[in-house]
């Protein structure tokens, strides 16, 4: 009795196959999740390389204001000496509504002055508060949209979770990289310059780093 042929939807594919179909996938599902971020640190990476050129210049503005009485008990001098601890959650939410900047993060206490350090991307802040009389100045600086790109770039005062974003970014690249070299070697057969320009993608860095950097 003749054995009828396999359906071709059933037919058992090669190992090959398999792998090439999985490492498709991978490829793309890297490819679409780093894309952005691929085309952001494209371009931070050409302005960082000229940020003499593109930077503009800093814009700065300074306020001055001085705490409601019933907050001055917060901060009146004290004996306790030199500290870093946060502004209380009243002067914070007073500052924020106020003087406009963020009022969180770790101030430094001394006799007579607090000041708390507000970096952040493409500018910094600051704000200081007189524990005498209760005054606070302050003052907020931009450096403008390139800068603040380029800070993102570098993971420069942007935080906790983009810093976590950049290692989730860095380890879709990866992927990406590695499935898209595993993809040259299956190809390469039928490909005759594929490793010829790999291999020039490591020598030209490479010459280029032992003879032009010391």
């Amino acid at each position: 009795m003749a054995t009828s042929p396999t359906p071709p939807g059933q037919r058992k594919k090669s190992p090959k196959a398999f792998w090439l179909k999985q490492l498709h996938t991978w490829h793309w599902v890297s490819s679409a999740i780093s894309l952005i971020g691929l085309l952001l640190f494209a371009l931070t990476g050409i302005t960082l390389n000229h940020a003499a050129d593109v930077e503009g210049t800093p814009v700065s503005i300074e306020k001055s204001a001085m705490l409601p009485r019933p907050l001055r008990a917060h901060v009146a001098p004290d004996d306790k000496g030199d500290v870093k601890m946060p502004l209380p959650p009243q002067i914070a939410a007073w500052v924020e509504k106020e003087i406009g900047q963020r009022g969180q993060g770790e101030a430094e206490w001394s006799a007579g002055e607090i000041y708390l350090a507000l970096p952040r991307p493409g500018g910094d802040g600051w704000i200081s508060i007189d524990r005498a009389s209760g005054k606070v100045t302050s003052e907020a600086t931009s450096r403008g949209w390139v800068s603040y790109l380029n800070d993102l770039h570098k993971g420069r005062n942007a935080g906790t979770v983009w810093k976590w974003f950049i290692d989730i970014f860095a380890v879709a690249c990866f992927l990406f990289a590695v499935t898209g070299l595993l993809l040259l070697q299956l190809h390469a057969k039928k490909r005759p310059s594929t490793w010829p320009l790999v291999g020039l993608g490591l020598a030209l860095p490479a010459f280029l780093a032992i003879i032009f950097i010391h």
